[in-house]
């Protein structure tokens, strides 16, 4: 598998695809651009974030907000609030347990259930 052909697959901004698994975590490619990510957390889970391409605005509630860079590597533990956003397109990959609700508990109108990011 080449990662960045992987992306070319990703044909909306905030809609995850798994495009791997190893045991029971799921490895997703995400494109992100704009700010329409809601504030969520993942109850049981943690979440990480890989930075392949731009840049990542992350937003950590009751932290300070950091960017993070191509290369960075972040992991959001289970229960804390965030979101992110980008004000240029930016790739990432996501590693996951294949129980994690893309948005937590809070729907909108990006929420994407794990089937639709199987596709």
């Amino acid at each position: 598998m080449n990662l960045k052909n992987e992306f070319l697959k990703v044909d909306k901004y905030f809609s995850p695809r798994v495009i791997g698994e190893v045991n029971d975590q799921f490895i997703k490619a995400a494109k992100i651009k704009g700010q329409e990510i809601p504030w969520h957390n993942h109850e049981s889970e943690d979440e990480l974030f890989y930075i392949v391409e731009g840049s990542l605005l992350m937003e950590i509630e009751n932290q300070e907000n950091f960017v993070m860079q191509k290369g960075d590597l972040y992991v959001v533990k289970k229960g804390i609030n965030h979101r992110v956003s980008s004000k240029e397109e930016c790739l990432i990959m996501l590693i996951e347990s294949k129980t994690t609700e893309h948005t937590g508990k809070v729907k909108s109108q990006i929420t994407k259930s794990i089937d639709e990011q199987k596709y």
